[in-house]
């Protein structure tokens, strides 16, 4: 990749968007970009790795594993955002490992060229703040959806939150990422979805979903 087309990616990058053209020029300078293949791990509990990804192609989950070994996924990255925001304010990993779901193309910065960005740029700190903070909100809603919703509301409002982003095609994800994303087994995310299926609010292809009845789907989450 050359310099311009580094550039050009920083710059859709949102909490990047107002930097001047010597800023962006530093940006160039102080970050390294790099290429992963799939299962790719970006840190684990006990690294202690201070770097700050930003990622251009691909995808990334963010997840925590029970002392049984099952796992549980918090948050899943998609292109144009960042991870291991946490590490670069000094709260560590929080028992979260990052893995490439898929392969990824990504750049790479250190803690000391982060904390002088946003030294020198507030707005870059306020962006990354808000974004902590929205998937704070999320991580939260997980939570209190796992506690009080049964399998098949929970598995109807991750639908129809990947339909927000992907629209009615959602394309990508297992019955094992569905299943690790509300806390349950493959083989009964895989039960719920024949269900849905069967009162046709979905069909199912190959690592695809195509949302038919988006309000049936809302009714299931709404219980």
């Amino acid at each position: 990749m050359d310099k311009s087309q580094k550039i050009s990616y920083l710059q859709m990058v949102d909490i990047f968007q107002d930097l001047s053209k010597d800023e962006m020029a530093e940006m160039d300078r102080t970050t390294t970009m790099s290429t992963c293949r799939k299962g790719k791990i970006f840190y684990q509990p006990e690294d202690t790795s201070e770097a700050l990804f930003i990622l251009k192609k691909g995808r990334v989950q963010l997840y925590r594993l029970s002392p049984e070994g099952k796992k549980l996924i918090v948050a899943t990255i998609g292109a144009g955002t960042i991870f291991g925001e946490m590490a670069i304010i000094g709260q560590g990993m929080q028992n979260t490992f990052a893995e490439a779901s898929e392969d990824c193309l990504l750049c790479v910065m250190s803690r000391y060229d982060v904390e002088r960005l946003i030294l020198g740029k507030p707005a870059v700190a306020l962006r990354i703040m808000g974004l902590m903070a929205d998937r704070l909100s999320k991580a939260e809603s997980q939570l209190e959806d796992m506690a009080f919703k049964s399998i098949p509301a929970r598995l109807a409002l991750l639908l129809l939150r990947l339909r927000n982003d992907h629209g009615d095609s959602i394309r990508g994800y297992t019955h094992q990422d569905l299943a690790e994303a509300i806390g349950t087994y493959r083989e009964t995310a895989t039960q719920t979805l024949n269900e849905f299926k069967a009162n046709h609010f979905i069909e199912i292809g190959r690592k695809r979903i195509d949302i038919l009845d988006s309000d049936g789907l809302q009714l299931v989450a709404d219980e």
